[in-house]
């Protein structure tokens, strides 16, 4: 009995171990990598196991390199993956960038795919070139009239400023920035809707693609609409605007007349009391002059007798006044 649960131990042990073998000793890929004359180890493949390298993924893309005539060694992607790479993508960016005679190093390979751009498209990219369109740019002309433009930017990726090179967005931002510059330049709208092509020409000879991952094949206008009449919108918008000015001023004057209009006012009033004061002392400047004899009972009474003349005269005249003002109505019968 104890003699059937040893021996099933074992055969279970025996498996366990031929297992670990396998995963750790990776023959089929050592057989394939023999069948494709590609030197690789016994050794290294379990060495790959221990430093947690996938031998799968470096065996087979060396085997595609090599049957691409590129001489790469197992080392060399080795340290890539463990950089953080992506191997197969860089095999299959420097098989097509060969293929095209294009001048792409290894290095320079895994330098642009540690940078976190994708160097297979790239690649791609420079054999096809990619159009980008940009969104709708608005500018005014000259003559006040808004308009909007989009554009259809060409490029080819640049291989060699890759690496530190600006994107997509900076070029798209480049790209905006000229089309105002050129619409802002126009004299008119009109000439900006006549000749479209004007914009693109502009804007290449700035040089944008400088300093970015892309060369700038052409410019081409897809489309220009007209917008609002932003300089009609301005003008109207100063206009209410020195409106407003206009009519703060004016109201300021008027509060400045009335003001002065209530100041003469109390003057006036100021004026009046002071006559009333003085005409309230006369009588007591009289019985001072009776006491003192500077005046007599005849001067008393020729100064009443030229007051009371004076009352009839400006009576008579007031009726005069007003009997010349209604004379022109017809009389009553």
């Amino acid at each position: 009995m104890d003699g059937g649960f040893s021996l099933i131990f074992i055969i279970i042990a025996v498996i366990i171990v031929f297992f670990i073998f396998l995963y750790f000793v990776p023959l089929n890929l050592w057989i394939t990598a023999i069948f494709s004359n590609v030197r690789v180890g016994l050794l290294e493949l379990v060495a790959m196991r221990i430093r947690k390298v996938p031998p799968s993924v470096i065996v087979n893309s060396l085997i595609t390199a090599q049957k691409a005539g590129l001489e790469i060694s197992t080392r060399e992607l080795e340290t890539h993956y463990l950089a953080g790479g992506h191997v197969p993508s860089v095999i299959k960016a420097l098989i097509s960038a060969d293929k095209a005679n294009i001048n792409l190093g290894f290095k320079q390979a895994t330098a642009i795919d540690l940078a976190g751009r994708d160097v297979f498209e790239a690649v791609q990219i420079s054999v096809n070139p990619k159009v980008i369109t940009t969104p709708k740019v608005a500018a005014v002309a000259a003559d006040g009239i808004q308009l909007m433009a989009i554009a259809r930017v060409t490029v080819r990726a640049n291989i060699q400023q890759l690496v530190g090179g600006a994107g997509e967005d900076t070029i798209l931002a480049r790209v905006g920035e000229g089309i105002v510059t050129s619409i802002g330049s126009a004299t008119t709208h009109k000439e900006v809707l006549e000749n479209p092509d004007k914009i693109s020409k502009l804007v290449l000879q700035r040089g944008l693609d400088a300093g970015t991952a892309f060369e700038i094949l052409s410019i081409d206008i897809a489309d220009v609409d007209v917008g609002t009449n932003i300089g009609a919108k301005l003008q109207i918008d100063q206009a209410n605007a020195d409106l407003k000015v206009a009519e703060a001023k004016a109201e300021e004057r008027r509060a400045m007349a009335v003001a002065s209009e209530q100041e003469m006012k109390a003057k006036s009033q100021e004026a009046r009391a002071k006559v009333i004061l003085a005409e309230s002392e006369i009588p007591i400047a009289i019985s001072e002059a009776f006491r003192s004899g500077n005046l007599g009972i005849m001067d008393y009474y020729k100064l009443e007798n030229i007051q009371a003349d004076t009352g009839m005269r400006e009576s008579i005249s007031g009726e005069g006044a007003r009997d010349s003002g209604s004379g022109d109505k017809p009389k009553d019968d």
